[in-house]
């Protein structure tokens, strides 16, 4: 029996998965393994969670446990895993694309002395010598997985590409060498060298699609990941130390510089700031810190200078766990082409099953030239029942698909969510930078009757504010400068975090904050119109009052506001019978104001980034199909959960590399269209596997010889060829019909 402390739980980079079945069986290896008690693979970025007992086994015997099942376990304690991943991502990557591309100039020639001189006898040697190198050096890893899978006893795309190009090649290598075997008796060898590299070049293609989007989805990680910064300043005796953030342990205590990210969860025990907490609650607006106050790893620290003892590090820390959640959430996504893989195990030993059965009757009762027509029927069935189409059933209509959204400014990262966002039935909204613009401005301004007296006022705010270090300011600023204000002479100025600013022009003293700052200042607010105050706030807006000496000059209401488009969008979609609803981090007035005036009637606020994934998944224990859409570093974690994912392209880096759609130009009613675009994507890649299919359905039983007894018709493996590549052309002639789509 282990110990606790024998249990050791390590993530490792895996190589040679080609598929999800790959997947499952490394897993199936690692959890058949001694000293193991569980082993999680996720597909999406090539790693695998093990827990195994230390005492029993080590990282080097997992490793050699997987390389014998023809797989491989990256153990290197000098690199992270991430860094490894990375690595391996980049390798497979600019390897499928060489495959891909020497397999494409070596298949034209072949293609051409094919199509238009067959019988050219030399150009059936040419084609037989570069076929070589396009199926056993660029394509050679179709024939590697196919012999995984069969030493597994299990079959994927790569055993039907593998089984059909060998057929192909090896009856066309028959043929060339030893064509008069066909001519002696009465018919003529032909050669399908043109099949069999096409097909390897244009499932090399879509492998490499699928390397690209795979290795886009990982950047949203090492995103997150570098929002942790890799070294602190700790101190120790009053002394200012350098260390890496890996040696931080609980209760150190750390400095955070004016710019820096806060590296651990901590809280604040001497100094005080204003700290950009968009990684945390989405809202624009950084927010006032102060001593005992906690703070999180990932914000920004963006003014002051304040000290923070460790709480939470490492693996612990808010940032780490968004990381690792985002991580799961990806990796429990199957990809599209799973489906694929299953019609494939499914196919392949039919299609050999149907070929054997055709060669035996034929061989049986075909009388005197019972072997050739076996032999040619059953060679007419593996021809036709060749994969090209299926293969491209997919990228193409996905090439095609996501062409049209970039035309529209909607950008699609994967077939998955392609397929997903067809048939959701609830979109979970973003509030700040989603339904709203993202950036905090001037809406209202009211003055009192005194105002008229400091007629200079505005100039004095502009003037203020221009040196003031505040979010809001921006916001005023920017106002301010619409009216033509221009700067005057200030001779004294001052700030105070979490209140407000102070300056003394023309021998006045000017005071600029919030109703505290205004109190602490013994300002009259006799004057003020609280009705329209309590207005403000109920709608939301931040209020910045504005006063001279003891005067109350003037009021300003601040807010986000909301973005043109965003009530008929959300309506357009709420007619489709799609279920809206509104999540964010602002406080619930501000978050009902604004639902109101979009017609959205279900809204939550006050959560956090674990509390919106949490919300999704409660969706989806309902069997709801959820979208989310977002736009800050805050939302990634519920972006990754969600079932179609989609980011504003306004929005953070992170939230767009997390999501599988993303809005180039941030308005909602491009969601409607995203989902319009979707559906018909989504119908093209169903009508692709039809008639990928459908020729096999019509075709093998002709292939095998059912119509021979009733009018003697026999499929000769040339027009099963044809056959085949008629069923390509009509697989991509379908997915260009998507061109024409009108969004």
């Amino acid at each position: 029996m282990s110990s606790a402390s024998s249990l050791k739980k390590s993530r490792f980079a895996v190589k040679g998965m080609s598929c999800a079945v790959c997947a499952n069986s490394v897993e199936n290896i690692l959890q058949s393994t001694k000293g193991v008690s569980s082993a999680s693979v996720n597909f999406a970025d090539h790693s695998v969670q093990v827990k195994f007992d230390s005492s029993i086994i080590a990282p080097l015997d997992l490793k050699s446990a997987v390389v014998k099942g023809g797989y491989d376990l990256i153990i290197n304690n000098n690199t992270s895993v991430d860094d490894q991943l990375d690595e391996v991502a980049k390798n497979e990557y600019i390897i499928a694309v060489k495959n891909t591309v020497g397999a494409a100039i070596l298949t034209a020639p072949i293609f051409i002395i094919g199509m238009f001189f067959m019988g050219w006898e030399l150009g059936r040697w040419i084609s037989m010598i570069l076929t070589l190198p396009v199926m056993f050096v660029f394509g050679r890893k179709f024939y590697i997985n196919a012999w995984k899978q069969l030493k597994i006893k299990t079959a994927n795309m790569d055993t039907l590409v593998a089984l059909s190009t060998s057929i192909a090649f090896i009856f066309s290598v028959f043929n060339t060498i030893y064509p008069e075997f066909w001519t002696n008796q009465g018919t003529e060898a032909h050669v399908y060298f043109e099949a069999a590299t096409v097909i390897i070049t244009f499932i090399s293609l879509g492998k490499t699609l699928e390397v690209k989007a795979k290795s886009n989805t990982s950047e949203a990680l090492k995103k997150l990941i570098k929002l942790q910064p890799k070294e602190v300043i700790v101190l120790e005796n009053g002394n200012e130390i350098s260390k890496n953030i890996e040696e931080i342990t609980f209760g150190d205590v750390i400095r955070i510089k004016p710019g820096n990210r806060i590296a651990v969860d901590g809280i604040i025990i001497d100094g005080e700031s204003y700290i950009d907490e968009s990684s945390i609650s989405g809202e624009p607006i950084a927010i006032s810190k102060r001593v005992d106050d906690y703070v999180y790893s990932g914000s920004l620290n963006q003014t002051g200078s304040f000290d923070i003892r460790a709480e939470k590090v490492g693996s612990d820390t808010f940032l780490s766990k968004i990381i690792e959640r985002v991580r799961e959430a990806q990796g429990s996504k199957a990809p599209i082409q799973k489906k694929v893989d299953k019609i494939a195990q499914v196919f392949v030993p039919t299609v050999l099953v149907i070929s054997l059965v055709t060669f035996l009757i034929w061989l049986i009762f075909g009388g005197e030239s019972g072997f050739f027509q076996a032999l040619m029927n059953a060679v007419a069935v593996l021809v036709i029942a060749c994969p090209c189409a299926l293969g491209l059933a997919t990228p193409t209509a996905i090439m095609v698909g996501m062409g049209k959204g970039a035309e529209n400014q909607i950008l699609i990262k994967n077939a998955e969510s392609i397929e997903l966002a067809a048939d959701i039935d609830t979109i979970v909204l973003d509030k700040t930078g989603t339904i709203t613009v993202g950036q905090p401005q001037v809406n209202s301004i009211w003055e009192s009757e005194v105002s008229n007296n400091y007629r200079n006022w505005k100039s004095a705010v502009y003037t203020m504010e221009s040196k003031s270090e505040h979010p809001l300011a921006a916001a005023i600023v920017k106002n301010l400068e619409s009216k033509n204000i221009s700067f005057i002479d200030i001779q004294e100025f001052s700030s105070v975090t979490g209140k407000g600013i102070k300056g003394l022009i023309d021998d006045c003293n000017w005071f600029i904050g919030n109703r505290r700052w205004m109190m602490e200042n013994n300002i009259e607010l006799e004057s003020l119109d609280k009705d329209m105050e309590l207005g403000w706030k109920n709608s939301g807006n931040t209020i910045i009052y504005i006063a001279c000496e003891i005067d109350l000059i003037a009021m300003m209401a601040i807010s986000d506001i909301i973005k043109p488009t965003s009530e008929s969008a959300i309506k357009a979609l709420q007619n489709q019978g799609i279920e809206i609803i509104m999540l964010t981090g602002d406080s619930e007035t501000s978050a009902k104001h604004i639902a109101e005036q979009v017609g959205i009637k279900t809204t939550v606020s006050e959560l956090t980034p674990s509390g919106k994934e949490d919300f999704i998944k409660d969706l989806q224990k309902q069997r709801k199909k959820v979208a989310m859409v977002g736009d800050g570093i805050n939302d990634s974690q519920a972006l990754a959960r969600a079932d179609v994912s989609i980011a504003m392209g306004t929005g953070s880096d992170i939230a767009m590399d997390v999501a599988q759609i993303t809005l180039i130009n941030a308005d909602l009613k491009y969601i409607e269209k995203a989902i319009k675009l979707s559906k018909c994507t989504s119908r093209g890649i169903r009508e692709n596997l039809f008639w990928a299919f459908v020729y096999n359905v019509i075709g093998i039983p002709i292939a095998a010889g059912l119509l021979y007894p009733i009018n003697g018709f026999l499929l000769d493996p040339m027009i099963a060829g044809a056959a085949m590549a008629m069923s390509s052309v009509s697989v991509v002639l379908n997915s260009l019909r998507l061109k024409t789509l009108k969004l």
